[in-house]
């Protein structure tokens, strides 16, 4: 196939990404993302036709069709009546920023926690208005329930979000948020450590990425995280590599990934905050929003027409 029409960018920044010129020279932006999709998860009594299967401490769990399953909404309950509060102490005591990628529908239904991550000064970007799958959507359909999230969105939060991840994506969720002109960013890519602008019928569209390998999904995986310390050495050993290489010159970003309901539990938080603890020992690192990593990149590195 021919590289004029193969629709997909395997080259990037290649061997000489751009300076990023991160803040106070910063050598690495580190970007903490904290996941609430708690009641918004595949549910009959959300409307869903089956329980969710995805991301619990019953790894390979299977979906239940037309039935409620109590065990899985249990530990979804979890995150956000205990864990969500164990992160937010351990983020505000440090005064460490964090963004939260907010199911509109999970928002909907905690707004004690909604007012706590606006006093916190957290960026609080959309998830989508559910938290299912979107592979078999139609686009208008896809566009009807992004369009409901962001209006639930401004009415909870009290503005319209500034960025997006679905996560749980079609092949036409990006160019579909590339519509909404005050959405800054989006974050559902995995394709890079630095932020790129891609090319919609929109016009152009300025993707933040995101991480799977940094995150503590890995825990309700196979072949992922089974121990706090496991996690714990996954991210110094990614947060060093970053570092030493921004100090050599060529500064990146680091997503970290986290979820109330898996992380926030006491074992993994442990190994959460002696991470934290570890980020906070450099003065070369900059911790952000998300939302500020990208307004930064535009700044610097404006999309060209």
């Amino acid at each position: 196939m021919s590289t004029d029409t193969y629709p997909r960018d395997m080259v990037g920044y290649g061997s000489a990404p751009p300076d990023p010129q991160w803040p106070n020279e910063a050598a690495i932006a580190v970007q903490f993302v904290i996941n609430v999709e708690e009641g918004g998860e595949n549910n009959i009594l959300h409307g869903d036709a089956a329980s969710e299967a995805f991301l619990s401490e019953i790894v390979g769990a299977a979906a239940w069709p037309g039935q409620r399953h109590m065990n899985m909404e249990s530990i979804y309950e979890y995150g956000s009546r205990a864990g969500f509060w164990r992160l937010h102490r351990m983020f505000v005591e440090r005064d460490m920023p964090v963004t939260v990628f907010g199911v509109a529908t999970a928002l909907e239904r905690v707004p004690e926690a909604v007012a706590a991550m606006k006093s916190a000064g957290w960026e609080i970007a959309t998830h989508g208005l559910k938290w299912i799958d979107y592979k078999d959507f139609t686009p208008d359909a896809e566009s009807d329930h992004l369009s409901q999230a962001i209006a639930l969105h401004e009415r909870v939060v009290g503005e319209k979000p500034a960025g997006v991840y679905i996560g749980r994506t079609s092949e036409h969720t990006q160019d579909l948020c590339a519509a909404y002109q005050h959405l800054e960013y989006s974050a559902d890519s995995y394709a890079d450590e630095l932020p790129y602008w891609r090319t919609t019928p929109h016009g152009t569209q300025l993707m933040v990425p995101y991480t799977l390998d940094a995150n503590d999904m890995r825990f309700a995986t196979p072949q992922g995280f089974n121990a706090g310390d496991q996690f714990f050495n996954y991210l110094r050993d990614s947060f060093d590599l970053l570092l030493a290489e921004g100090t050599a010159g060529a500064p990146k970003m680091m997503s970290i990934g986290l979820h109330s309901r898996l992380v926030g539990r006491p074992g993994r938080a442990a190994s959460l905050a002696r991470f934290l603890d570890h980020v906070q020992t450099s003065e070369r690192a900059w911790v952000a929003r998300r939302i500020d990593i990208a307004r930064h990149w535009r700044d610097v590195h404006p999309a060209v027409s």
